[in-house]
């Protein structure tokens, strides 16, 4: 494919002609950590920064000894965490914190300013991070790469300053947008956590509803079915909905709003059919934390289940606030008691049978399910939002950093 006049077609791809592909090296000096040992942790003096409080965590140890002044970090400083988590730790990063120290892993990206602004430099490695982690060494989930191969690494740099900073204004106003967004949403999933704790112990009653709640058994609320085999492979196509044990935990939250495996007919034949209403527990987890995670099945459709679930079937209660309550903490906790085995563990149907529950009135249980599937509708709505934010961005990431769009 020709190169359009204006262009030039270089190693990081094509960008403009008054632009370079410059390595690393070239544009920047990368400072590594050192190695702090534990014996010389200590209880007060400057906090060590180590991967894991690049990732948020607030736990730090300290260090009152003599140090390479290199070494020391200021709040805003570029960092490069050179080993670490695919995706999460491993890649750029700015310090929020207040002064510290660099542990080993982690690279000071300290900006050749007469070449690179920092803040163009650090939307540049984000972009090529996914670049660096398919080069680096490691197994598919913990990668790490070395300084010398860093180095040779190539990024585009726009000709003058003011084009540098013109494109990382409009990135981190993008990541500012995000920021908020993610607040918003983090806000948001608290508020419903703790309206579910108040509306699913009885401790906030909501306007019309009194009354004790009745203490009853699981088992009293309707009968249980057992889901029947589906293999993976299996449930790859067709048109007929199904939910499989493991998508439980990784996709279904207390109710099932959208489907992830299709089986066909020939294979529904031999599955559990569904029925509006039904409640769905994983019958097989990792750890007895979080077995017997419930989810509700309130869709019209023909829909069937995989192995390795318990169906209950209510005979007269809400399933959306059975979805709710039956994965509340002091249900958990129930679970979590009886369930069996320690590589893997399983619940049966009548271990969930001998659940003790406190359950409020039919119409008390479908008022409280409303306000909660309300807060769920809040919060898939920002969901949404943020994942389109976040591909406009990687949008715009592509068209800046490559030149396709100029804002100079």
């Amino acid at each position: 494919m020709a190169v359009k006049p204006g262009y030039k077609q270089t190693e990081v791809g094509v960008i403009p002609d008054d632009w370079d592909a410059k390595p690393i090296r070239d544009v920047c000096t990368l400072v590594n950590g050192r190695g702090f040992k534990p014996h010389e942790w200590q209880t007060s003096g400057l906090p060590i920064i180590r991967i894991q409080n690049l990732n948020g965590s607030d736990e730090f140890n300290f260090y009152a000894g003599k140090y390479n002044p290199k070494i020391l970090i200021e709040p805003d400083q570029l960092l490069f965490a050179w080993s670490g988590s695919r995706g999460t730790s491993f890649g750029p990063h700015v310090w929020r914190g207040g002064r510290a120290l660099l542990n080993y892993h982690t690279w000071k990206v300290v900006p050749n300013e007469a070449t690179v602004n920092a803040d163009y430099l650090l939307h540049a490695l984000r972009q090529l991070t996914r670049f660096i982690e398919d080069r680096a060494h490691g197994a598919s989930a913990l990668v790490h790469t070395q300084k010398w191969e860093m180095e040779k690494f190539p990024i585009p740099v726009p000709a003058t300053h003011l084009e540098q900073c013109a494109i990382a204004t409009a990135l981190s106003d993008m990541d500012a947008l995000l920021g908020a967004l993610e607040r918003l949403l983090a806000k948001k999933r608290d508020l419903k956590q703790a309206a579910m704790q108040q509306l699913l112990t009885g401790q906030t009653r909501l306007p019309g509803f009194q009354g004790e709640w009745g203490i009853i058994q699981l088992g009293s609320l309707g009968t249980f079915l057992k889901g029947t085999g589906v293999k993976k492979d299996e449930a790859v196509s067709g048109d007929l909905p199904c939910i499989r044990y493991g998508e439980i935990y990784t996709h279904h939250h207390d109710v099932i709003r959208t489907f992830y495996s299709h089986i066909s007919a020939s294979v529904a034949a031999k599955a559990t059919l569904l029925k509006t209403g039904d409640v769905l527990f994983a019958g097989s987890g990792e750890t007895k934390k979080e077995i017997g995670k419930a989810v509700a099945f309130v869709h019209e459709c023909e829909a069937f289940a995989g192995g390795d679930i318990v169906i209950l079937r209510p005979a007269a209660s809400d399933a959306k606030f059975l979805g709710y309550y039956l994965n509340s903490a002091q249900v958990q906790r129930q679970k979590a008691s009886l369930g069996q085995g320690d590589a893997v563990v399983h619940i049966s149907a009548s271990a969930l049978a001998s659940i003790e529950l406190t359950m409020p009135s039919l119409p008390e249980q479908t008022a409280i399910a409303t306000v909660l599937s309300d807060m769920d509708a809040e919060i898939a709505v920002l969901e949404q939002r943020l994942a389109k934010t976040r591909a406009l961005k990687q949008g715009m990431m592509q068209e800046l950093l490559t030149g396709r769009t100029r804002l100079v």
